[in-house]
């Protein structure tokens, strides 16, 4: 069994999920899973990936994972953390094939359910590959060891990212454990919250594009940002107050993040697209707002390594607060290549209509497009015209 604790998942799946049973807990929605690197994957993959997601049906919140999130996890309420203890996975929502080498992963069923299913998949899918491919990991600890060094060094704060495309579970925990002992003063945290835990550390994380996305199939994609901006101060009243600015393009975000946003919010982050454009744009919208940058956080996190955060940090040069979350470059550097994936909001059912509607993800970089063409034109069209 790959995923042996409940709460080896990345925060934003909690947070979302506290936010979607609040907001939305009749919407149904659609995931698919998306082999963006066209991995091959070996025969019986499937099978063996059935079983590992039936496995999960037995997990539960611990006594200590509870008393871990009342604790550290201040901005949830007590009635989420009772519904988290009665919470079982149903391997049933998730749908899994193989057709030669190609694998198809579908997970369907109530979002505020479904929700929690992504981050442990791609994790599942990422450690499942390398054990029936054979492949093992090489010279990661002395690597660990020098990275952390060097983030000590340069004075780059960061967050562990990389719960989703990690080599093994094993291999994340460790990496967490030499960030700890070896750049203490600039490790905010990590997004697992079971490492969090083990490690006594901060569990990072707010939302994701599929919040958004959501919005925007709901409500129209004009309002997309503004409603999901709005939804989620309500519900965290000015926690977990970073927000994620490129799931209709950044330009269209702007035109959303009003004063009231840009001085709610303690941040932005940056997920696609070019980060040194995306800082100054960041830094021309905050003085238009009449906002001092350095009061505000930008939190870089779209496929770092070292010289990409030496990069930014040069040019942001203190204009700014700014942290670096890195995922696969810690979490997956071993020696192998890294499988190239997601899992997305595919299509949604909001309480009441009877029809599914297709969503979309406009990033800063028309590569990483994802949903229906013809939704993904319709919105662009759209958003044009703002």
């Amino acid at each position: 069994m790959i995923i042996k604790d409940f709460i080896d998942n990345d925060l934003y799946k909690f947070t979302l999920m506290n936010a979607i049973q609040k907001k939305f807990p009749r919407a149904e929605v659609l995931y698919t899973f998306i082999n963006r690197g066209k991995t091959e994957f070996p025969t019986g993959f499937a099978d063996a990936l059935k079983a590992e997601v039936a496995a999960m049906k037995n997990l539960s919140l611990s006594a200590e994972a509870e008393a871990f999130l009342r604790r550290k996890c201040y901005y949830f309420d007590p009635v989420f953390i009772d519904l988290l203890k009665g919470f079982r996975f149903n391997p049933d929502e998730v749908l899994i094939s193989q057709t030669g080498t190609e694998l198809k992963v579908d997970i369907k069923g109530l979002w505020y359910r479904t929700v929690l299913w992504e981050v442990p998949l791609m994790a599942l899918i990422s450690e499942l590959y390398f054990i029936m491919t054979k492949q093992t990991a090489n010279d990661y600890e002395s690597k660990a060891l020098a990275k952390a060094k060097e983030f000590q060094k340069i004075g780059a704060e960061l967050s562990e990212f990389g719960t989703r495309r990690r080599f093994s579970f094993d291999v994340q925990n460790r990496v967490v454990e030499i960030l700890k002992e070896n750049c203490p003063s600039y490790l905010n945290g990590t997004s697992n919250v079971y490492l969090a835990m083990k490690h006594n550390i901060t569990p990072m994380g707010t939302h994701p594009h599929e919040w958004f996305m959501y919005h925007g199939a709901h409500y129209g994609y004009r309002m997309a940002n503004t409603l999901g901006l709005e939804n989620w101060v309500e519900i965290y009243q000015g926690s977990l107050g970073i927000a994620l600015t490129d799931t209709y393009t950044t330009d269209n975000f702007f035109h959303s993040f009003s004063p009231k946003y840009a001085k709610l919010f303690d941040g932005v982050r940056w997920d696609s697209g070019d980060p040194l454009t995306f800082t100054e744009k960041t830094l021309k919208h905050y003085a238009a707002c009449k906002i001092d940058p350095k009061s505000k956080t930008i939190v870089y996190s779209d496929a770092l390594d070292m010289e990409k955060v030496k990069q930014i940090k040069n040019h942001v040069n203190g204009r700014i607060h700014d942290v670096y979350g890195i995922g696969t470059y810690l979490s997956n550097d071993v020696g192998v290549k890294p499988l190239n994936m997601v899992i997305k909001l595919y299509e949604v059912k909001p309480d009441g209509y009877e029809h599914f509607l297709p969503t979309v993800k406009l990033s800063d970089v028309n590569g990483k497009h994802t949903g229906d063409v013809d939704e993904v034109a319709l919105c662009e069209k759209i958003i044009q015209k703002m």
